[in-house]
């Protein structure tokens, strides 16, 4: 039988995403931090070097969250339907995740180290290049054309999916990316191929 009882570095974790999600617009202290989690400051640096390397955590939990579900949709499947399926994850995730949105968004990292700006960036190239992957493969697996470029064709539809996930901040978390996601999949779907 495993134990279910979150690590000490885990319930840090899980305590810097309910403060990020607790204080839209606010900025984060190793200082509060340690007073919501419980312990010294010192303690909170046992298990993280910096604050930097906490935001990296969640970081990581965000990509292993992602990519382990967007390698699962693109088994099979139709290509259209993995892209509504990966928009559509990234939505979803960021909806259940509010606080970790804001790291997406990048408003949590205002004034924090350049390599998490770095690695958010890279977290969408690689979102960005998985849909471009899709739509390339579909030209063979199913004859079907974008009707731009794949590449474009990937960059606008990341380009929406980030809209809808900067709503949600700037709203205070009350815009929910799932809004009528729905209708707007059913607008954008008949572009993507010719």
């Amino acid at each position: 039988m495993t134990d279910k009882t979150p690590s000490r570095k885990e319930q840090i974790l899980q305590s810097l995403a309910h403060m990020l999600e607790a204080a839209p617009g606010g900025r984060i202290t190793t200082a509060g931090l340690a007073k919501e989690v419980g312990v010294s400051e010192a303690a909170l640096y046992r298990h993280f070097p910096s604050k930097a390397k906490m935001f990296e955590g969640l970081i990581s939990f965000i990509e292993e969250a992602i990519f382990s579900r967007i390698n699962r949709i693109m088994e099979d499947g139709k290509a259209s339907d993995q892209v509504e399926q990966i928009l559509t994850l990234l939505l979803a995730f960021t909806e259940r995740n509010p606080g970790i949105t804001r790291l997406l968004t990048g408003d949590a990292l205002t004034g924090e180290n350049a390599r998490l700006h770095q690695r958010i960036q890279q977290f969408y190239d690689r979102v960005e290049s998985q849909v471009k992957q899709v739509l390339r493969d579909a030209e063979f697996k199913e004859g079907l054309r974008t009707q731009a470029t794949p590449t474009i064709t990937a960059n606008l539809l990341l380009a929406v999916a980030e809209g809808r996930i900067a709503q949600f901040v700037r709203s205070g978390f009350k815009t929910l990316p799932s809004q009528d996601w729905p209708a707007q999949w059913a607008l954008l779907q008949p572009t993507l191929f010719r």
